[in-house]
């Protein structure tokens, strides 16, 4: 049984990887003078579309947390409206951490609200279809050895991998202050 839910673990990274790849070569096809650099912003959209669709089919299709009780449609509905809420929420938050950390308040809002919504992509988002909007499933699965199931380990490298990478990667910034490239 391990076994047959790594490979399931696998695949789904794996797709999840294809995704990111794709939303960096496929749109250069698609639109004349598409860069990942040149225009971010629409990247920065794609991208977050793209993976978190990914996430979603692949979390209806692989079901990595099977609820033995039935719901009815009323708690269903319930509950897709709490991620979304919950979704919005992180992206608020993320957002407002860029800007303590040093992003401009007002002088590059879009670029920094589309960077938090592809941060909770990563992290939020999958966090919602794996434990749902239960706040205390999420607490047992982030602390000091909560993951239960390999999928929640995985949830728990993601998402500090995700947040941790983006931090390293913002670091170096301040180091080129000075160059021409960067006005």
């Amino acid at each position: 049984m391990k076994e047959v839910e790594v490979r399931r673990l696998f695949a789904a990274n794996l797709l999840s990887v294809f995704s990111v790849i794709l939303t960096a070569v496929v749109p250069a096809f698609l639109w004349d003078g598409f860069t990942v650099l040149g225009t971010h912003l629409l990247w920065l959209c794609i991208c977050s579309v793209c993976v978190g669709t990914v996430n979603v089919i692949l979390h209806l299709v692989l079901k990595p947390n099977r609820s033995p009780k039935r719901s009815s449609l009323a708690h269903k509905i319930s509950r897709f409206l709490k991620c979304c809420i919950y979704f919005f929420m992180s992206c608020i938050v993320f957002h407002a951490i860029i800007v303590l950390y040093g992003a401009p308040l007002l002088g590059s809002v879009t670029e920094t609200f589309l960077f938090s919504v592809l941060l909770s992509t990563f992290t939020t988002l999958q966090c919602l279809c794996m434990l749902g909007p239960n706040i205390q499933a999420w607490i047992r699965v982030f602390s000091k050895n909560g993951a239960t199931s390999i999928w929640e380990s995985s949830l728990q490298i993601t998402t500090v991998c995700s947040i941790l990478g983006a931090w390293f990667g913002a670091f170096p910034i301040p180091l080129d202050w000075d160059r021409p490239w960067q006005v």
